[in-house]
């Protein structure tokens, strides 16, 4: 099968219960990794049965989350950080740095070695951005280390993990973004993300334009027990300013969007002709599973407003960002996702006969 419009994941797979249960401490213990490597086979054998041109491990690694697998651990943090509300009532916590210098524990490229290993396929690689990083730095200054001394080892450390899959032969590397719409509900005047904008843009400065072909920027409401947190934020508000952005590539989630049509005409008015858009056509938290004829109709309205030539297709969000959600089940993730990859075939056909 010859897919033409591109199809990619955003990257988190459910984790297999075993897997959930055995981590009650350090999630980095040499006893886990029999677990965590029998998570990662598995996720990348399902994924190569759907048929999907690329794939990724599915974050079976990434734990606890996907904003601070890099920093999890750290002795300089403390837990009671910045909080992420969401609308089901639920919240999540990031560590707050409590000292210099800052540094990852852990870069991303560790975990593409490793599913490089298991698979001939193509594979990605998502990491968290600088400005949600950001977030773990205190309101106020801590003694003797700036927020401005902060964000120079922020972009160092950023710009060295995107580096890192690079030269490991990431497919892609995904950054994900998704306090973007966040960012407009905690403040409404659009400084926040203004900042959040420049912030990633000084880290994608340090690539070249062929890089940044392979760089992409993932943009959600979140996804979290069936659960987000700024779906309610307007999308109007964010994409001319995510569109400032120097990446290549754009993953957005639309398939839980109300009115998609409204929104692909703010992108086609936004977007550059270098983009190169991969449009959410699989809502993860949405328990029904999308038939290949329903995405292939999705994918037909979509081909309306972008361009076929910068056209791709993805999922809305990773199918379980957050390492404990067991919301959705391995088995769904993985027919949605197949399905994604037939839907988008069906539409290639169709639209450019192939």
């Amino acid at each position: 099968m010859t897919i033409t419009i591109p199809t990619e994941p955003i990257g988190s797979i459910p984790r297999p219960p075993e897997l959930i249960q055995a981590i009650t401490g350090d999630h980095m213990d040499p006893k886990l990794e029999p677990l965590y490597d029998i998570a990662i086979q598995d996720t990348i054998k399902r994924f190569e049965a759907t048929g999907s041109p690329v794939i990724t491990d599915g974050e079976q690694r990434k734990y606890h989350n996907f904003v601070t697998y890099c920093v999890d651990g750290l002795e300089n943090t403390k837990p009671d950080g910045f909080t992420i509300p969401f609308d089901a009532g639920h919240s999540r916590r990031l560590p707050q740095l409590t000292s210099g210098p800052f540094h990852y524990r852990i870069y991303a490229d560790r975990f593409l070695e490793k599913a490089m290993r298991h698979t001939r396929a193509p594979v990605k690689q998502a990491v968290i951005s600088p400005s949600a990083l950001s977030l773990i730095y205190p309101a106020e200054e801590i003694p003797g280390y700036s927020r401005a001394e902060f964000i120079d080892d922020l972009l160092r450390e950023h710009e060295s993990e995107v580096r890192r899959c690079l030269d490991k032969g990431a497919h892609k590397v995904q950054i994900d973004f998704t306090e973007g719409r966040l960012a407009l509900k905690l403040d409404p005047t659009g400084k926040l993300l203004n900042s959040f904008i420049d912030l990633n843009n000084l880290a994608l400065s340090h690539f070249t334009c062929e890089e940044l072909t392979r760089i992409g920027i993932h943009t959600c409401p979140g996804s979290d027990r069936d659960s987000t947190h700024s779906a309610d934020i307007d999308y109007a508000e964010l994409l001319p300013s995510l569109f400032q952005l120097k990446a290549g590539n754009f993953y957005i989630a639309l398939a839980s969007e109300r009115d998609y049509v409204r929104v692909l005409k703010i992108i086609r008015a936004h977007m550059k002709p270098e983009h190169r858009i991969f449009i959410g056509v699989v809502d993860p938290i949405n328990p029904h599973v999308e038939t290949p004829e329903q995405i292939r109709d999705c994918i037909l309205e979509i081909a309306k407003y972008i361009p076929l030539d910068q056209l791709g297709t993805t999922d809305d969000c990773g199918f379980s960002p957050f390492c404990d959600d067991i919301s959705t089940s391995r088995d769904t993730a993985f027919e949605k996702i197949r399905a994604r990859v037939l839907g988008t075939a069906l539409a290639s056909k169709m639209l450019l006969g192939r």
